[in-house]
């Protein structure tokens, strides 16, 4: 499963630019490295537009929202190019600010990919969600009783927003209109090292970037990774008697060493 994904990714070796999250600039640059990919965190609005036209994919992340008139610059850039655009909501319905700027980013970027919480997609989706933090509540969190409607809702916004969905949670969720893969990988640590939402989208910059042409598989293909290599790095973790951090090494370490090979041994994946 997702040989040609892989196979792209090794060949074209994306550069990917990330006008992202200050707290976690390092960590998004880690893992596009990570995964094949070269990162530029280049984000000063005078020379975004320059640096778009060299890119393979853009990642806009509105964790800090501090650069938002370079996102316009970029993400305009980079539809005029033809090259994918992936946006993180971050905080999406925690504040006036975060909603305005993606509604200003929506109406002048033609988005490839959103990725976000359940939470963060609900908002857009429905005007209804809410967040604490960056986190979603309890509530808007995917379990297996609501992931079939959660996949219903990220068809429709597909339809709407022309774009892929990736909901991330317990239950990841990547969608088109027609078709959403379920993803059951993944471990609950990975929500208390700081980051690992805003990797997965990184991760998706760099996967978008090098299988321009075929979007879905591309954002299920990152999922899974980031997935699997959190339940390895657990496992690992474990056997080490480690903690957060030393399973946020971990993590990055097995998206280094992922192989189709691995995907295919541990993918728990079913398409509807």
């Amino acid at each position: 499963m997702f040989e040609k994904i892989f196979k792209n990714l090794s060949e074209v070796k994306p550069v990917v630019q990330c006008i992202t999250n200050f707290v976690t600039v390092n960590d998004c640059a880690n893992i596009i490295l990570a995964c094949g990919g070269s990162p530029t965190m280049s984000h000063h609005k005078g020379e975004v537009e320059e640096t778009a036209a060299c890119c393979q994919g853009l990642v806009l992340n509105m964790g800090t929202l501090y650069d938002y008139d370079s996102m316009i610059l970029a993400g305009r850039k980079c539809n005029e190019l033809n090259i994918p655009v992936i946006l993180d909501p971050v905080g999406m319905g925690g504040s006036a600010l975060r909603n305005k700027t993606f509604e200003k980013l929506s109406e002048n970027i033609k988005f490839s990919v959103i990725r976000g919480n359940a939470s963060e997609i609900k908002r857009i989706a429905t005007g209804i969600g809410s967040t604490s933090g960056v986190d979603a509540i309890e509530k808007d969190t995917i379990t297996e009783g609501n992931v079939y409607d959660i996949a219903a809702m990220a068809k429709g916004l597909s339809k709407k927003m022309d774009c892929v969905i990736a909901v991330s949670g317990a239950i990841d969720v990547v969608a088109d209109e027609k078709t959403a893969c379920l993803i059951r990988n993944g471990h609950p640590i990975m929500s208390k090292i700081t980051g690992s939402g805003c990797m997965s989208t990184a991760l998706l910059g760099a996967f978008c970037g090098a299988n321009k042409d075929d979007i879905l598989d591309a954002c299920a293909a990152a999922v899974a990774d980031m997935g699997i290599s959190g339940q390895l790095a657990q496992r690992k973790t474990e056997k080490f008697e480690g903690g957060t951090m030393t399973f946020r090494t971990f993590l990055i370490d097995y998206v280094s060493t992922m192989t189709t090979e691995i995907i295919n041994r541990e993918i728990n994946i079913e398409k509807i």
